[in-house]
């Protein structure tokens, strides 16, 4: 059960519309990386968990993407709000679509399900949605920087925030189950090239060595094509 308080979590306060930011704004609303698409993701995703607190986890944080959902619809129907006259709103997708969010990104293309990543294991889900938090996060900060008034700039800040807080806790469940840093999870066991690194990008002598090619985590093998011994 759901209760809807129409007050927003944050404060939503636009002093200046512009219809063209508004458009941008689509891309969380409306896009792959968008508010809709946590909620639903992070919601369909705890029924497959049988840990109760990651549960619950992956529930509250769903509950709250569908409030910054909200927001970002506000944000939308504020910054194109009395503005149908204007050229700059003419130029818009809303000029076809009408005022207030709509499920489309920036580019017009319609918000799919296909967006949404689950599969059924947590510690696969886990690590999805901490990808998922990144692609948020960043595409709030290319809006933060092309925000239009300082109303607008601090919920984004906001959104960008739990964003953060958001990746912190999904890495904690990780972290409570042994696998923030193990890649090796599920029932199949892999076979002895688990631990080879193939040097396939190569530049004479200038090949670049790190922990992730060195020794006592992986050989390094110049030739894929040599015996694995």
């Amino acid at each position: 059960m759901f209760f809807h308080k129409k007050e927003p979590i944050h404060v939503v306060n636009v002093s200046d519309s512009n219809p063209r930011f508004a458009q941008l704004l689509l891309e969380q609303f409306g896009g792959a990386t968008g508010e809709l698409t946590a909620a639903l993701q992070y919601w369909v995703q705890s029924f497959h968990v049988e840990n109760a607190g990651i549960k619950d986890m992956l529930q509250d944080i769903a509950i709250e993407e569908f409030s910054h959902l909200e927001m970002v619809g506000k944000l939308i129907e504020a910054h194109t709000k009395n503005t149908d006259q204007t050229e700059a709103y003419k130029s818009t997708l809303f000029a076809i679509r009408g005022i207030g969010p709509h499920f489309l990104d920036s580019q017009g293309s319609a918000w799919t399900a296909n967006y949404i990543n689950e599969g059924g294991d947590v510690v696969r889900d886990l690590r999805a949605n901490i990808a998922a938090e990144a692609g948020a996060r960043q595409t709030y900060e290319e809006l933060i920087k092309l925000a239009t008034d300082d109303g607008t700039k601090q919920t984004l800040v906001h959104l960008l925030t739990r964003e953060i807080s958001h990746t912190q806790m999904f890495m904690k469940a990780l972290d409570s189950l042994g696998k923030l840093t193990d890649p090796l999870f599920g029932n199949i066991q892999p076979d002895e090239t688990v631990a080879l690194y193939y040097n396939l990008s190569t530049n004479g002598n200038q090949d670049e060595r790190g922990p992730w090619n060195s020794e006592p985590t992986f050989k390094y093998i110049a030739d894929p094509l040599q015996k694995h011994s």
